[in-house]
């Protein structure tokens, strides 16, 4: 079974990593989301994909720079505030793919899994290696996703680090690929899927699950 992944909540119809988008993804039927998180000046972990506010909300500078305070002032898209990884928690029930958008954000992240008990819901992502493999040092038996992207693919780096899960763009995902990840029991995810023929050749490749800024095209195709 394919499950569907709602790509920073439901990027293609809401303001993406907000409230308002998660919910709207959960309202959709995925099975999970996704999200991007970072740490504030002052060490909390939020959800914003960028390394600046810029794109994303009316402020300017860098999210490390600023603090929770600073950042929740801003306006996201449609009125709403870049969240924290506690309030995304609150407002949805959903399993949640974790990116780690820095090193720095595993640590934290860690912590929060362990004193919340979020071990079952929680899986922590990232393309640095070296986010994950903090993230296991803390949480061993955690699983945890390597993200790859471009055409170049191997298993090994994934491997290494005790990778339960890869999520491969989608672009060059194919049905050998699938194969040797499911030989070496390893999860495997596509991103970032958008339009409907590309969602229909992934689909019959079997991958585990989708990822996608349009929950509600995938939904229709997956009826």
């Amino acid at each position: 079974m394919t499950y569907t992944i709602g790509h920073r909540g439901a990027a293609g119809l809401e303001p993406e990593n907000t409230l308002r988008s998660f919910r709207r993804a959960a309202a959709e039927g995925v099975d999970a989301v996704e999200l991007d998180l970072r740490l504030s000046r002052d060490g909390r972990l939020i959800m914003l994909h960028d390394p600046t506010v810029d794109r994303t909300t009316n402020g300017s500078g860098p999210v490390a720079d600023m603090t929770l305070d600073e950042i929740q002032r801003l306006d996201a898209g449609l009125g709403e505030r870049i969240p924290t990884l506690e309030e995304t928690l609150d407002a949805i029930e959903l399993p949640i793919h974790a990116e780690l958008k820095t090193v720095e954000a595993a640590g934290p992240l860690a912590d929060l899994i362990f004193a919340r008990g979020l071990a079952q819901r929680v899986t922590p992502i990232s393309f640095q290696a070296e986010a994950l493999r903090r993230i296991k040092l803390s949480l061993p038996d955690l699983p945890v996703g390597l993200i790859v992207s471009g055409a170049v693919y191997s298993l090994v780096p994934a491997l290494q680090i005790g990778a339960a899960l890869v999520s491969l763009e989608a672009a060059y995902l194919s049905a050998a690929v699938v194969e040797s990840c499911r030989e070496a029991s390893v999860h495997v995810t596509a991103w970032t899927v958008n339009e409907p023929e590309e969602m229909r050749r992934v689909f019959d490749l079997e991958v585990d699950g989708i990822v996608t800024d349009r929950p509600d095209l995938l939904a229709e195709l997956m009826v």
